[in-house]
């Protein structure tokens, strides 16, 4: 762990709801880099399979979002609004502005080339953040986490 690793209890303040399984939410900051330094002892798994749930998840809630919210734009439209709410910077973005960066559980060689902040590292942390609400909360509680950034796109 590195003095800028704040633990996942602390974000879990910043949420309007609480994880019933905080180790879901734990997970979701544990990139894989840290495992490679920590061992298989140390019993914690990376976030990449958290990541591909989540952005799974966060396609269907963007794509019935656009739906319900745009009824007269053709499929080739929603298509291009899903493309854009969803790609690399935006995650990143939405990433930065949750401090999500600060939460990642890095190795040494990502931690000192600037691993927190690299916009790569910080979209799948939102996906894997995203795919822990699911497991952990539901459906609705994603959409109730989503559609205020979404939205404001």
């Amino acid at each position: 762990m590195t003095d800028a690793h704040r633990p996942a209890t602390e974000f879990q303040r910043s949420l309007d709801f609480t994880f019933d399984n905080l180790s879901l939410l734990e997970r979701a900051f544990v990139h894989r880099s840290y495992l490679n330094e920590a061992g298989e002892e140390s019993g914690l798994r990376d976030n990449e399979r958290l990541e591909f749930l989540g952005d799974s998840v966060l396609g269907f809630v963007t794509s019935e979002l656009l739906f319900a919210r745009y009824p007269d734009r053709l499929e080739g439209e929603l298509t291009n609004l899903r493309a854009a709410l969803v790609r690399r910077e935006t995650l990143a973005r939405f990433a930065t502005e949750l401090a999500l960066g600060d939460y990642l559980l890095l190795g040494r060689g990502e931690e000192d080339s600037g691993g927190r902040t690299r916009p790569a590292t910080l979209c799948a942390t939102f996906e894997a953040l995203v795919g822990a609400i699911y497991l952990d909360q539901g459906l609705e509680q994603v959409r109730s986490f989503l559609e205020p950034r979404l939205l404001t796109e």
